[in-house]
């Protein structure tokens, strides 16, 4: 069910909530969070909505959209109300602020959070230098962003590994989890070695790969090379380099990874590229800090530049451009 409130306020909203409640017998007791989502223009807005509605099936949570309108415009709040199957497990509510109330996200969101409920704030286009500085990201105790959905997906991580703060969080990191595992796991097979270098080759303004490099050189204190390449998209491969031999993950077609290492046999590895529903679920698991992701930023200093290798025609032809997100 939508229920579009045109020209109204957040008592408003607010009444016809408990209205709606009343009426269709639903409750807000089960909500388990607040998921605030600053959506910078209208492309994104219903992508980041299903995300929500797709992650409210495990994380039962009132999701206020904050969606700016003409500036120009005099100021007033045009109100959305999704419930029942237009809203997954949660309810939505979508705010349109025009005119100088385009600024005032905070205010007119503050009326309708859950009481005694942890705020999770999350800007799926461009968001803020600093985000636990900005007004919506000042509300909640975990702030995730998409570096990946920048202009400049490699600055925009930069900028925010020198402002982060307890809570921050960047779907860009949240896309490398089954790369991390993969790796781990090669780790734990013999040859029990040290790793003496790492290398990690993906597209030139891939955060994710960046953030992977910054991983590797943070927890392995070993030079780690970056190398850019246009060959592919995303994260192509990683290299871990020791005395018996390297170890190798390969993904040159964003699908599927090959795992090479001495005196085991070639793996086969399902490693598509998350989608943004699959990551927000992940990262509404947890409200703590994240000191391995800080832990990663720390270690973008540390990277040093490679050149990339040459791939095969074939690779290249299987290479399929996808969404700028794509780890």
């Amino acid at each position: 069910m939508i229920i579009d409130l045109p020209s109204t306020t957040t008592s408003q909203v607010n009444q016809k909530l408990v209205e709606l409640r009343e009426r269709g017998g639903q409750v807000a007791l089960g909500r388990v969070l607040t998921l605030v989502i600053a959506a910078e223009d209208d492309e994104r807005l219903e992508e980041a909505i299903d995300a929500a509605n797709e992650a409210s099936r495990e994380h039962p949570s009132r999701v206020i959209v904050v969606a700016k309108g003409a500036r120009t415009a005099a100021p007033r709040i045009d109100g959305q109300i999704r419930v029942g199957g237009d809203a997954g497990a949660s309810e939505v509510i979508v705010l349109r602020l025009y005119g100088p109330l385009a600024a005032q996200g905070q205010s007119a969101v503050v009326p309708l959070l859950l009481p005694d409920a942890p705020i999770v704030t999350w800007w799926p286009g461009t968001g803020p230098k600093d985000p636990a500085k900005d007004p919506l990201g000042q509300l909640a105790q975990r702030r995730i962003t998409d570096s990946a959905a920048e202009r400049n997906p490699i600055r925009a991580l930069t900028t925010r590994s020198k402002s982060y703060a307890d809570g921050d969080s960047d779907l860009a990191w949240t896309r490398l989890t089954n790369w991390r595992a993969q790796l781990v796991s090669a780790l734990d097979l013999p040859p029990y070695e040290k790793v003496n270098g790492a290398t990690v080759t993906g597209e030139a303004d891939s955060p994710s790969t960046e953030l992977l490099a910054g991983w590797l050189a943070a927890y392995l204190k070993v030079p780690v090379k970056r190398v850019k390449s246009s060959s592919a998209q995303g994260i192509i491969s990683v290299s871990l380099e020791r005395r018996s031999g390297a170890i190798e993950l390969r993904r040159p077609d964003g699908r599927v990874g090959t795992l090479t290492q001495p005196g085991q046999p070639t793996r086969r590895i399902a490693l598509q590229r998350r989608d943004n529903k699959d990551c927000l679920v992940e990262e509404l698991r947890r409200l703590d800090p994240d000191e391995i992701y800080e832990a990663a930023l720390g270690g973008l200093a540390k990277l040093s530049a490679g050149t990339a290798r040459k791939t095969s025609a074939a690779a290249k032809s299987r290479a399929k451009k996808p969404a700028k997100s794509a780890s």
